[in-house]
């Protein structure tokens, strides 16, 4: 499976669990972190927990609690961030691939 066939895999489980505004990111050649970054917004703590619980297995390493409102499944060369509405208000990070 292709880098971003593996991201748009993770991004369909998201939208299968009811993620909101879920975005696929290639950013091969502007991160040196990862090639594709999967952005989503669950509703609250349950549903952030949720969300993760939904995304293919395999993460390298899963990181953060649903009440602080940022979950991130780290497959090297995908990473997905599964936020509250606040926290992807507040960290933006879509405005660094912009």
């Amino acid at each position: 499976m292709s880098l971003e066939e593996q991201a748009r895999e993770s991004a369909k489980a998201l939208e299968d669990a009811k993620a909101v505004d879920v975005k696929v990111y290639d950013v091969r050649g502007k991160s040196s972190l990862a090639d594709f970054f999967v952005v989503a917004t669950g509703a609250a703590a349950p549903h952030l927990k949720a969300l993760v619980k939904a995304l293919p297995k395999g993460a390298y390493r899963v990181s953060g609690a649903p009440e602080s409102g940022w979950i991130v499944a780290d497959y090297v060369d995908v990473v997905v961030h599964v936020f509250s509405p606040e926290a992807r208000a507040y960290y933006a990070l879509e405005k660094l691939w912009a």
